[in-house]
């Protein structure tokens, strides 16, 4: 009889349906936060892959096989730092042919928090990634045009400029497996450009307007030479020995081309010594990172600004002619040329129109026919501004050949010095990866 009145009470029936029902609400909460928790080790395992692969091209040609994994791991674990990582493990290949490619797996098992409750019993969860990189028939010529104007100086933008420069040289030697498939030229730029003084026997060098304002007259007063020939005097140009490097615009419109001489016009060497002179001398296209780190040590704020300059000189480093003759490009292999140009200012002054403040807008003409010039070619444009400046002429500069639609995604508009180094870090990463396969 108890028995059939226990059957017929209903009034304690809700407390075991809702136990009953708790656990699977619970594993199914339970579940999401689990997922989640394994996507982000993932993603952790993947970022760490692709440094790894990355990295490993360098010496992967000649490496030891049984070396090779081992020398993954190793990097591998001195960058990625997830400690609920279990049972990780790495390994490596190198496949040499037909193209040259690093493979990096890695797996790990993550402790689940809710799934291993009782019911559910998924005690851990396996996250696996993979990373590949070829680099057979991707090589990169970089051309740096660095604004090294005196306002350069304020907000510490010189110092930025240099810490993002030291990590972008670091970022593409790293992603340089073998000889050639990286080349930087930096191209420090204010109202003109320094070539380097040891220049000064080159055939592409025009003296004539150097001459006329450097040397002495037989009466000392005069400092030029149509002066000292007017008060009927004699002028004895100076020394090509003292020279210090610069060379100003050359005739228009070989200003905005990188055509060569003798079909173009000579490049005008000048004594610029304005508002803290001449800037240090170029590097062209180079595989020296010592020396490029080191160049990059040496730049110093001074004179005014003429981004048409910068741009062409970067053209020219890109260029197999005269005056810098970049190294040839092997035919096997297919090149991507890059220019990147940064400035934190407007256009002030050329060889034509005299320094105007706050911009000058004949200069500013001739800065946007070389970026017009720039868009028939092959050459992707990054234009980097920083705080000052013409967004409108930099946006309109930026290139990119194979998506022309999207080239305004290479201009960066920066409010703060240290901006540069987080961008050209993302530059950096963007040409690297031109090295990831997947």
């Amino acid at each position: 009889m108890q028995l059939m009145r226990f059957l017929r009470d209903r009034s304690g029936s809700i407390a075991p349906l809702i136990a009953g029902a708790a656990i699977p609400i619970v594993g199914l909460t339970g579940a999401a936060v689990d997922y989640s928790r394994a996507n982000s080790l993932k993603a952790s395992l993947q970022s760490a892959l692709d440094s790894t692969a990355l990295a490993l091209t360098k010496d992967a040609a000649t490496a030891a096989p049984d070396q090779f994994s081992a020398s993954a791991a190793a990097y591998f674990n001195g960058i990625f730092k997830r400690s609920d990582a279990q049972n990780l493990k790495v390994d490596a290949k190198y496949i040499g042919n037909p193209t040259p490619t690093v493979v990096v797996n890695a797996s790990a098992t993550i402790k689940t928090m809710f799934l291993n409750l009782p019911g559910i019993g998924i005690p851990q969860i396996e996250v696996g990634a993979s990373a590949t990189t070829s680099w057979s028939n991707a090589r990169l010529r970089v051309a740096l045009a660095l604004d090294n104007t005196l306002s350069m100086r304020d907000n510490e933008k010189m110092v930025a400029l240099k810490t993002a420069t030291h990590s972008l040289l670091n970022q593409l030697q790293a992603a340089a497996s073998q000889p050639g498939d990286v080349y930087v030229s930096i191209i420090p730029f204010n109202k003109d450009v320094n070539v380097g003084p040891d220049n000064k026997t080159a055939a592409w060098i025009d003296w004539s307007d150097w001459e006329t304002k450097n040397g002495s007259c037989s009466k000392n007063s005069y400092k030029n030479q149509n002066d000292c020939t007017k008060a009927g005097k004699t002028w004895t140009a100076a020394s090509h020995d003292n020279w210090n490097g610069c060379v100003t615009d050359r005739n228009q419109n070989d200003d905005v081309t990188n055509s060569a001489p003798p079909a173009g016009s000579k490049f005008i060497a000048e004594q610029y010594t304005a508002n803290g002179g001449c800037p240090v001398a170029m590097i062209p296209m180079s595989q020296d990172w010592t020396a490029l780190h080191a160049r990059v040590d040496e730049m110093t704020p001074a004179g005014t600004t003429n981004q048409t300059i910068g741009l062409a000189w970067a053209w020219h480093s890109l260029t197999r002619t005269d005056p810098l003759n970049t190294p040839p490009k092997d035919p096997n292999y297919k090149y991507k040329d890059v220019i990147i140009l940064l400035t934190d200012g407007m256009n002030t002054e050329n060889r034509w129109n005299s320094f105007q403040m706050p911009t000058n807008s004949a200069v500013d003409k001739r800065t946007q026919k070389a970026c017009d010039n720039l868009k028939a070619t092959e050459i992707t444009v990054y234009t980097v501004l920083v705080i000052e400046g013409s967004a409108t002429l930099l946006e309109d500069c930026a290139w990119d050949p194979d998506n022309p639609s999207a080239s305004a995604k290479k201009f960066f508009s920066l409010t703060k010095a240290d901006q540069i180094i987080t961008t050209f870090n993302a530059i950096g990463g963007q040409l690297a990866k031109l090295h990831l396969a997947k």
